[in-house]
């Protein structure tokens, strides 16, 4: 007979965007990303973290009144760099888990790259003008997106 629980496709793939999260750098907010075809084959990979060949010491983390002292304007977020990552091509048609509800910024990257539907673990921020101009643009686009369901499961990894 076979084994009752193993993991959900939608807790597998959750569980790779958490697990890449885990990459970040960002002492106050790690996301992660997880690209999933159709054939539930993963294409793709990101955590929120600075541009290639741009210093993780060299560029600020903090959140600070000036833009040029803020990570804000740096930082790439996981969304954009699973899109960007992915090696095989076309992300047309896929899903992305991610574990925070893309910011407008990423939206138009996923509605641009042709992502068919979003997956997300948060969305702490959802009153924001940022995630509403994210909606509104999915809504229009016809992207689907929904919260993942947790199961509470806990895993430990041993590394």
């Amino acid at each position: 007979m076979k084994r009752l629980d193993y993991l959900s496709w939608d807790e597998y793939f959750m569980g790779i965007a958490s697990l890449s999260a885990m990459r970040s750098k960002d002492p106050s907010t790690q996301v992660g990303a997880c690209i999933v075809n159709s054939d539930k084959r993963i294409l793709s990979m990101g955590y929120n973290g600075m541009p290639r060949c741009c210093s993780d010491d060299e560029f600020p983390w903090d959140k600070k009144d000036t833009a040029l002292d803020s990570k804000y304007l740096y930082v790439c977020h996981a969304e954009l760099n699973a899109i960007l990552n992915c090696a095989v091509g076309s992300v047309r048609g896929c899903t992305v888990y991610t574990t925070l509800f893309p910011c407008n910024e990423c939206a138009k990257a996923i509605i641009q790259s042709g992502i068919t539907e979003v997956v997300y673990a948060s969305d702490k921020y959802a009153d924001s003008d940022s995630v509403l101009a994210s909606k509104r643009m999915f809504d229009t686009a016809g992207v689907k997106y929904r919260p993942y369901t947790s199961a509470n499961k806990e895993i430990k990894i041993s590394l």
